[in-house]
């Protein structure tokens, strides 16, 4: 397992998907406040949703990079590195909408408490977290600690898979605006 194509990797996907959330928010009033035929959130809402979402994993994976930091001091990282394989078929379903039954906890749904420009500022912001995260975790230690991961049955997964899942649940949105952006297309 080559440890800086991977988290290189990770970064990659990171940024394309932060690009083209933030290019949402430059959608007109109309596209953003469309309510979809079958009942669904807003863009705006997805927005929201994702920055929310975000946030929480965050907090996880602020957690999560400051445990594997201490356990590399203990633990054999190179041994670490040469056994780990990234289950990428796993993960890959995070990233399609409506592939699987997903029940999020409602401190996840959106209130619209927050504006547009605030939610875009503070994605930004989340953006940098993970990059920041990655970077801390440059030599590999972010594979030395795992926590659980429900959604999907993914199971104890590490700090890099849980940046990379961040960023499926972001893309599972973009699909869903698509829709939305298309509906309003239609009208």
């Amino acid at each position: 397992m080559d440890i800086f194509r991977y988290i290189q990797d990770i970064k990659t996907h990171l940024k394309l998907t932060f690009d083209e959330v933030d290019g949402w928010f430059k959608k007109d009033k109309e596209t953003l406040n469309h309510q979809p035929s079958n009942g669904g959130w807003t863009v705006q809402q997805i927005l929201e949703h994702i920055y929310l979402t975000n946030f929480y994993l965050l907090i996880l994976i602020e957690k999560g990079s400051k445990k594997a930091m201490k356990n590399s001091l203990n633990l054999d990282l190179e041994s670490e590195i040469k056994n780990y394989s990234f289950n990428k078929k796993n993960f890959d379903r995070v990233g399609e909408h409506g592939a699987f039954e997903w029940i999020r906890p409602e401190h996840m749904e959106p209130k619209g408490e927050l504006g547009p420009d605030k939610i875009r500022s503070l994605m930004s912001q989340q953006y940098l977290q993970c990059l920041h995260y990655l970077e801390v975790m440059k030599n590999g230690e972010g594979l030395l600690y795992k926590t659980t991961m429900t959604v999907n049955e993914l199971g104890k997964i590490n700090v890099y898979e849980y940046i990379y899942f961040l960023s499926l649940h972001a893309q599972r949105h973009i699909t869903q605006m698509k829709k939305n952006e298309s509906e309003t297309i239609k009208n």
